[in-house]
């Protein structure tokens, strides 16, 4: 399964019953280490009323790039954020990071993930990227299923 086929433009409850909008799937068990910092990161927040949890508003920002049909996401974080998350986790958390790339830059913030479909699509100014975190790759029915079970969680992050 392509990364391409972890990003889905779709119906979301987040977004609204009639509202579509990207879904990006994260996947917990991924080597990769900008996901991995992307989980870290989805973890720094703090709970609100049962069962909703806010993420600290400038770790994590999307940013969408439009190329003739290619619709591209990319979900950024301040260096300082990943600073903090490094001297916070341990040694097998630094190690499993160790990788990430902190030059490819937007703005000053860290490309953690980077993923591109086609579509036609037209994000709304400032819609946000919804973030849904599983334990291992999935199809956006088996996304669906698992949150419905309580097995997964998702984080709706600005963008521009």
């Amino acid at each position: 399964m392509s990364d391409a086929a972890q990003m889905w433009i779709t119906a979301v409850p987040p977004f609204g019953p009639d509202e579509r909008g990207v879904l990006i799937g994260i996947d917990l068990q991924t080597d990769d280490p900008g996901q991995l910092m992307i989980s870290a990161l989805t973890d720094r927040g703090h709970e609100g009323e049962e069962g909703v949890f806010y993420l600290l508003p400038d770790d994590l920002w999307a940013r969408y790039e439009r190329t003739g049909d290619r619709l591209a996401v990319r979900v950024l974080a301040w260096p300082e954020s990943i600073d903090q998350q490094l001297a916070g986790g341990d040694d097998a958390f630094r190690e499993a990071v160790a990788g990430l790339r902190r030059d490819d830059l937007v703005d000053g913030r860290v490309t953690l993930l980077r993923r591109e479909i086609e579509t036609d699509f037209l994000a709304a100014p400032e819609q946000g990227v919804l973030l849904v975190e599983h334990a291992g790759r999935a199809t956006l029915p088996e996304l669906f299923a698992a949150f419905e079970q309580g097995e997964t969680g998702f984080a709706v992050v600005g963008a521009d």
